[in-house]
């Protein structure tokens, strides 16, 4: 049912107003990414000596906070993060931020079913467009999810966010209780790492596994971005996207002609995703360009909707994997430093696509206090978190190499991942899962 009739219809409110209407133990929800509230955090930072025990539901925190900022013992204002950015991070190893464990496709349903409903979620949005709707830019995620389980609704209204076509993409004005206007500052830029030789290393061996036509779910960092660096350099044509995040890379193989979505099953022409960060660059390519296409989370990151395409192509990081093969992507021990994400259900959906392909990838090394230390290992870091099952990891990439453990025994698979793990210490790995039994004796292939 609508919030506001044309008798009663959503009120313009400064920010200092809007935070007047926090009580404490109150939930918030801030929303994820570019749709995250400036003007409204800043006021409400200003309340904090009136209030105690404010939760705040956020994703993927791309400015400082004010409420963490100007809160720092964390007496007033609590973050909880469905998915860590850089900052959020460093909140978490000051105590002032929480994780929220999911599958990223299913958090829509969790605000459905599982989670009270949030007292006032406040997004920004782009202004009210000529059907009355306020669109929630280039991140769609769970916000209609929110916004129907919401007490109150408020939207801070700004002019610098990329308009964007999708499904459901925003919110009426009938069911928005007070609008603020924002500051208009520009929407907040995610770096571009330049790829390493390493990252360019591992990009080769799954460009290898690229064909013409297929449908690619790129991940974050300097490796996917290096698969899209090689993809440009290939004569591989006709691919399509359908993807969590929308990156630099997809938008580079675009505006080269790469990508035409002509071969895909579902959404053909289109560019399939549910959230974007990246340069003004990447903005600009989206906004209003109706082939990008950016949906719900639970349409992007359903295996059963990604394996409607053919061809699906998953590459996603990982950070450590032990040689039974689970992968470990979002954690170093009981620090956590991002996020479940998609990586498993895209990892799934890509499985049972037809001629689908997954790829979790690696450097072989990484270096802790001066020392060189192996990625793949025979146990995982007390404390680490598996993100992908050993029964669902498909192929494994290194600057070394490419293994597929679909189908392989324990044995076969510590044998296989031995082989792309860095030389100085393969005779290590390969001694310790012949004394842990890994590999039988006796036993050759």
């Amino acid at each position: 049912m609508p919030r506001r009739t044309a008798a009663f219809p959503a009120q313009t409110i400064t920010g200092e107003h809007a935070a007047s209407l926090v009580r404490s133990g109150m939930w918030l929800d801030y929303g994820v990414g570019l749709c995250q509230p400036d003007i409204f955090d800043k006021a409400l930072a200003a309340r904090k000596d009136e209030l105690k025990n404010v939760k705040i539901r956020s994703t993927l925190s791309m400015r400082p906070r004010a409420v963490v900022e100007d809160d720092p013992e964390g007496d007033h204002f609590f973050m909880f993060s469905w998915h860590f950015s850089g900052y959020d991070r460093k909140r978490h190893d000051a105590g002032r931020c929480n994780y929220l464990p999911l599958n990223l496709g299913e958090v829509p349903d969790y605000y459905r079913r599982f989670l009270e409903p949030v007292d006032i979620v406040i997004l920004k949005t782009c202004p009210i467009d000529e059907n009355g709707c306020f669109n929630f830019s280039a991140a769609n995620a769970w916000h209609r999810a929110v916004v129907e389980r919401a007490r109150l609704v408020i939207v801070e209204v700004s002019q610098s966010l990329p308009y964007v076509y999708g499904d459901e993409n925003g919110v009426h004005i009938s069911e928005v209780d007070f609008i603020i206007d924002g500051d208009n500052q520009p929407a907040p830029e995610l770096p571009n790492p330049q790829p390493s030789e390493i990252d360019r290393a591992v990009a080769r061996h799954i460009t290898a596994e690229i064909d013409d036509g297929a449908c690619l779910q790129i991940g974050i960092g300097g490796m996917p971005n290096a698969v899209c660096t090689l993809l440009l350099e290939s004569g591989i044509a006709d691919l399509s996207v359908h993807t969590e995040m929308l990156t630099d890379g997809i938008v580079d193989l675009y505006k080269a002609g790469r990508i035409t979505g002509a071969r895909k099953t579902l959404d053909p022409g289109k560019i399939v995703y549910t959230f974007a960060l990246g340069s003004q660059g990447l903005y600009d390519a989206a906004h209003r360009n109706p082939d990008f296409h950016c949906y719900q989370v639970d349409y992007t990151n359903s295996p059963h909707i990604i394996m409607r395409n053919d061809r699906v192509i998953s590459i996603n990081n990982t950070t450590q994997i032990d040689l039974q093969g689970q992968a470990a992507s979002e954690s170093d021990g009981h620090r956590h430093i991002s996020g479940t994400g998609g990586q498993l259900q895209f990892v799934r959906g890509a499985y049972a696509s037809k001629g689908g392909k997954s790829f979790i990838c690696l450097a072989s090394t990484y270096c802790k206090r001066g020392e060189p230390r192996s990625r793949i290992v025979l146990d995982l870091t007390p404390g680490n978190i598996v993100t992908t099952p050993r029964s669902d990891v498909m192929y494994v990439v290194t600057e070394y190499g490419l293994v597929n453990l679909k189908g392989k025994s324990v044995a076969e698979r510590a044998l296989a991942l031995i082989s792309i793990a860095h030389p100085d210490f393969r005779e290590q790995l390969a001694r310790e899962a012949h004394e842990n039994r890994l590999i039988p004796r006796g036993v050759s292939f």
